[in-house]
């Protein structure tokens, strides 16, 4: 008689790195497509300048960074202006987090105007939302089947 000892640990090792092997190609891919919008964003409206992919890439690494950590803080200082102006003053956040990310790339990604960066911004948020719903989701459930 034989006993054959299975190691669970390596079994269990090797979900969680498959695991956050995936949830980093997610993250890669939501970071190219984001990248994709802002040289868009960078083509259609000429108060935004993206030098190239590298840069857009890195500004969508850094916005994804920024939207992480500051903009929850500016939105709790700033919800009773978000309140007063029925939610107008949301873009002004996704603005300042534009000009931090001008401010850190330099002459590679920059913004120029009053009222055109707000009008970018929309535009960033909109595509960002039909990318997100209408291709990269449906695409990483596809996979995932």
């Amino acid at each position: 008689m034989r006993v054959i000892v299975v190691d669970g640990k390596k079994k269990k090792n090797n979900k969680e790195i498959e695991y956050r092997l995936n949830l980093f190609v997610e993250w890669l891919i939501y970071m190219v497509c984001y990248a994709i919008v802002l040289l868009l964003a960078s083509n259609l409206f000429r108060s935004l300048y993206v030098e190239n992919f590298l840069y857009g890439f890195l500004g969508a690494v850094i916005i994804y960074v920024l939207n992480k950590t500051i903009k929850p803080i500016l939105i709790t200082i700033s919800l009773p202006l978000i309140g007063m102006s029925l939610g107008l003053f949301y873009f002004v956040i996704n603005v300042i987090i534009l000009l931090i990310v001008n401010l850190i790339l330099g002459k590679h990604f920059y913004m120029t105007g009053v009222l055109s960066p707000v009008i970018v911004a929309i535009f960033i948020s909109v595509a960002n939302l039909l990318l997100d719903n209408l291709i990269i989701k449906p695409m990483i459930e596809r996979c995932k089947k």
